[in-house]
């Protein structure tokens, strides 16, 4: 397990990656996004599941602000935090976010980018970028409407609103609440069942799932081609056949 401001745990098929700045509730540094850059290039050459979680009971209150207060024009052009998330979101397996306490501004970004969102009753989520007079401009002014739809992400990221667990729930942001002890439990197990299917149909299945409207319905045919003619896919369908015949 590696140290520094991201606590990496990795296991033969996932990963554990823990936001570690306890002292500023996890913002999300430059620091956070070299290591985040280091964890999907592994993650590129060996695929495996992420879960991301936070120390001390916040998944990470935003980006540091003492660094971003002195970034400028071109520094807001090279993506710094959006180009890490980017990176995230495309990683060839799932991601999922356990989110506990704060997930705001990047932190909220962060977490937008995973495939999946679980969440305690204690989240408390969203964008207040513009009170400090600049915009969430890592991801989630795209992910967010795909996330909510276009109504309530705009109320969110034009009035700064955060919201509390329940309302996310029921919002379609984050799926399920689990209580605080619970949270990491919950997340692995996603993560096994994710690790009981075939690992390319999973793999696919986020390609499609994140493909532009307009790849539809032409992708999932090439990709089912694909895994039509997997071994896999022979192997596990005459298992079931095996012992559907019992």
């Amino acid at each position: 397990m590696s140290a520094g401001p991201l606590r990496v745990d990795e296991r033969e098929d996932r990963v554990v990656a823990t936001l570690d700045r306890p002292e500023t509730r996890n913002a999300i540094d430059q620091a956070t996004v070299d290591a985040l850059h280091a964890l999907c290039e592994s993650l590129e050459e060996r695929p495996r599941t992420l879960i991301l979680i936070g120390a001390a009971g916040d998944f990470a209150a935003g980006a540091d602000i003492a660094q971003l207060r002195e970034r400028r024009a071109d520094d807001a052009r090279r993506g710094i935090n959006s180009n890490a998330f980017l990176r995230v979101g495309a990683l060839p397996m799932p991601v999922i976010a356990a989110l506990d306490g704060y997930a705001l501004g990047g932190g909220a970004e962060l977490a937008y980018a995973a495939d999946l969102r679980i969440a305690t009753p204690r989240l408390r989520i969203g964008n207040p970028e513009t009170g400090l007079g600049i915009i969430a401009a890592a991801g989630a002014t795209w992910r967010l409407p795909r996330l909510v739809g276009d109504a309530r992400a705009a109320e969110l990221l034009l009035t700064g609103r955060l919201l509390d667990a329940e309302t996310a729930l029921a919002w379609g942001l984050v799926s399920a609440l689990h209580e605080p002890d619970d949270l990491l439990d919950a997340a692995h197990e996603l993560a096994d069942r994710i690790a009981a299917n075939d690992p390319l149909a999973t793999r696919h299945t986020k390609t499609a799932l994140r493909a532009p409207v307009e790849r539809h319905p032409d992708i999932e045919g090439e990709l089912q081609a694909e895994l039509f003619e997997s071994p896999e896919k022979f192997r596990r369908m005459d298992a079931f056949l095996a012992r559907r015949s019992r």
